[in-house]
């Protein structure tokens, strides 16, 4: 396995923990009506949504070739 696949498991590991725990502080805040709680869901969502978006862009990021071409 590459060290490119490698860091893509990584990256999507993170991808679901951050929209797992996201959902779980929402769930939470949903019950008890923490403010706490809402800011770490939101915050978790926005880091999933980061972290979807570099593994989307990691060849450009990189400077890889297009494996397409």
């Amino acid at each position: 396995m590459s060290l490119i696949a490698f860091h893509r498991v990584l990256i999507t590991c993170g991808i679901l923990f951050c929209a797992g725990f996201s959902a779980w502080e929402l769930l939470a805040f949903a019950r008890h009506g923490r403010t706490s709680d809402l800011v770490l869901g939101l915050g978790f969502a926005l880091a999933s949504g980061a972290l979807t978006m570099y593994l989307l862009f990691l060849r450009r990021i990189l400077r890889l070739p297009d494996a397409r071409r």
